[in-house]
């Protein structure tokens, strides 16, 4: 008697959200009061979501991000002493003494902006996702192939088991590969460097300063964090990256200390050093039939302005109000028009900054004479015209949209 093969399990949703990122997990949470049914669909262990390990991240919220991600519950999970106030930031060309400098806002303890880690973010946004009751996270999930067309959206995992939705969103990293197995181009930027992140305490105040300086073919970052600690973020080309990872603490901190021109006093390192390669990343449109993308999968962003998670949430939010506003009219929620209208607007927000970001770092990451004078000319321009400077602030920091 022949065995008759078993039919793979099927499963159907809504809304099918691939990586359960700190992006992914805000779209989830934003849509909570939808009536959607969404299932999230993570390779990574339900402990590791749970409890994410410290990645040496860490990411500066604007005041937009703040105020969404307190409509959505997570700032209140954040450990206090965690969320680190950007009172000030300077911009540094070399061993130059003089800065391009961006205050706090006029107003009672106002801030440029907040530091926090970005382990902590994803902890805080998996501890809102899993109480919803139309969110199905599950995690061990791998994906082996999305394929999308006029009907909907149709993902089949490694086990064999097939998800149909209405439809799916790419929220697996930068090099997402949902995001290629439905053929949306991207153009990645690959800058032949590699970032060090780690924590380190040092010996005088940095009274709430966050440091960028560009020496040599270098950026340092160090960013204020609670009492006298800091972040910093090294960014050099990766031959050297190696050298500098393989130094002894005592050694990398003497480094570190001589770099930044002795002006927190003594530095020891306090956590574990982090290399990660440096690979920006801008999708050519942020949807395909059936799908779209948030987060890093549309989105990567170098991150000498730290910027990434902003444009992950604010992505997420726009999205998920425009899906459950389709959804309270009985519209289709995987419709064209909307996800084009999303992708229109999330480009108009993010492009300009990203560009920017990318123009810079070219700028300050040469050494040849046009690279050098052009780049003290910015600094001294953007102290000059205070529209210029606001103008700025405001994209950093996103105080008027908030």
């Amino acid at each position: 008697m022949t065995k008759t093969a078993k039919s793979p399990k099927t499963t159907s949703c809504d809304i099918a959200i691939v990586g359960a990122g700190p992006a992914g997990l805000s779209l989830a949470r934003a849509l909570k009061e939808s009536g959607l049914d969404i299932l999230m669909l993570e390779s990574s262990s339900e402990n590791e979501l749970k409890n994410p390990k410290p990645d040496g991240r860490d990411i500066a919220l604007t005041h937009l991000s703040r105020q969404l991600m307190t409509e959505l519950g997570l700032w209140q999970k954040l450990p206090k002493n965690e969320i680190n106030p950007l009172r000030e930031a300077r911009v540094i060309n070399g061993t130059s003494p003089y800065f391009l400098h961006f205050e706090k806002p006029d107003a009672p303890d106002a801030t440029l902006g907040w530091l926090v880690p970005n382990y902590l973010i994803r902890k805080a946004a998996y501890e809102c996702v899993k109480p919803c009751k139309n969110v199905n996270l599950r995690a061990n999930s791998k994906v082996a192939l999305t394929r999308t067309d006029s009907e909907g959206a149709t993902i089949t995992l490694e086990n064999g088991e097939i998800i149909t939705a209405k439809l799916a969103v790419a929220a697996d990293t930068r090099f997402s590969q949902t995001r290629r197995q439905v053929g949306i181009a991207t153009r990645m930027r690959d800058f032949g460097r590699s970032v060090i992140v780690c924590r380190m305490k040092h010996e005088l105040s940095h009274e709430d300063i966050a440091y960028e300086c560009f020496i040599d073919e270098q950026t340092l970052a160090i960013l204020p964090l609670f009492g006298k600690n800091c972040s910093v973020v090294v960014t050099l080309p990766s031959y050297e990256a190696a050298q500098l990872q393989a130094m002894s603490p005592r050694a990398f901190a003497a480094y570190i200390e001589e770099r930044f021109q002795h002006r927190v006093g003594k530095m020891t390192l306090t956590g574990e050093r982090v290399l990660y390669p440096l690979v920006a990343a801008y999708a050519d449109r942020f949807y395909a039939e059936r799908l779209a993308l948030v987060g890093d999968a549309a989105v990567g962003m170098h991150p000498v302005t730290a910027h990434g998670y902003n444009f992950g949430l604010r992505g997420a939010v726009d999205l998920a109000q425009r899906i459950a506003k389709a959804h309270e009219a009985g519209e289709d929620i995987g419709a064209t028009p909307l996800l084009a209208a999303y992708s229109r607007q999330h480009r108009k927000v993010t492009r300009p900054l990203y560009l920017a970001t990318n123009g810079l770092v070219e700028i300050y990451t040469k050494d040849h004479l046009p690279a050098r004078l052009l780049r003290r000319g910015l600094l001294h321009l953007g102290n000059a015209l205070p529209p210029v400077k606001r103008l700025l602030m405001n994209q950093l920091t996103e105080l008027s949209a908030a």
